[in-house]
C-alpha cells in the first residue's frame, strides 16, 4: 500500500511538471508567432520599399533622355522622398507624439503588457527619438509617471482604460 502511494505522488509530480513544462512552451510558441508576423511585416515592407527604389533606379536612367514637347525639355521627375522611404519602413509612425503618448498607442495595439525594453525597441523603429543617456529609464520613468499605465512588473507595463475626464 505504501509504494502505491509512492508511485501516486511520483506521477502526481511528474503531471504537475510536465503541465507548467507544458505552459512554458505554449507562452514561448505565443512569443515566436509574435515575432514571426513582426518579421513577415517587415520583410514585405522591405521588400516593397525594394521595389520602389528599382523603379527609382529605372526612372533614373530614363531620366537622362530629355523629353521634348512643343514648349521646352523637361525631365522625367524621379524623386522618392525620404520621408516616403521612411514611413514605407515604418520609422516616422510616432515622430509627433511623446513617449507616454507614442507607448499608449503600441500597447493599446498590443492588446498586452509590454517590458520597456521591447516598447524602446518599438519606439525606436517608429521613429521617435529618445533622449538620454539611459533610454531605457527614460521611457520606463515616463510611463510611471503617466496616469495612463499601470506596472505590472519590473519594467512592465500596461495601458489603461481610456481615463473618465470629470465634468466641472
Amino acid at each position: 500500500m505504501e509504494e502505491l502511494k509512492d508511485i501516486l505522488v511520483g506521477l502526481e509530480q511528474r503531471i504537475s511538471a510536465y503541465k507548467n513544462r507544458l505552459q512554458e512552451l505554449e507562452k514561448k510558441r505565443a512569443r515566436l508567432e509574435e515575432e514571426i508576423a513582426t518579421i513577415k511585416k517587415y520583410l514585405e515592407l522591405a521588400e516593397t520599399l525594394y521595389r520602389v527604389e528599382a523603379d527609382k533606379a529605372k526612372l533614373a536612367s530614363l531620366s537622362s533622355q530629355i523629353i521634348t514637347d512643343d514648349k521646352a525639355p523637361r525631365h522625367l521627375p524621379v524623386d522618392v522622398t525620404d520621408q516616403s522611404r521612411e514611413i514605407l519602413l515604418g520609422r516616422s509612425k510616432y515622430v509627433a507624439m511623446s513617449v507616454p503618448e507614442a507607448a499608449h498607442q503600441i500597447l493599446r495595439e498590443a492588446r498586452r503588457p509590454m517590458h520597456a525594453k521591447e516598447l524602446l525597441q518599438r519606439l525606436i523603429e517608429g521613429g521617435m527619438p529618445i533622449k538620454g543617456k539611459t533610454p531605457l529609464t527614460s521611457v520606463a520613468t515616463s510611463l510611471k509617471r503617466d496616469k495612463r499605465f499601470r506596472k505590472v512588473g519590473p519594467n512592465t507595463f500596461d495601458a489603461l482604460e481610456e481615463v473618465l475626464t470629470k465634468a466641472v
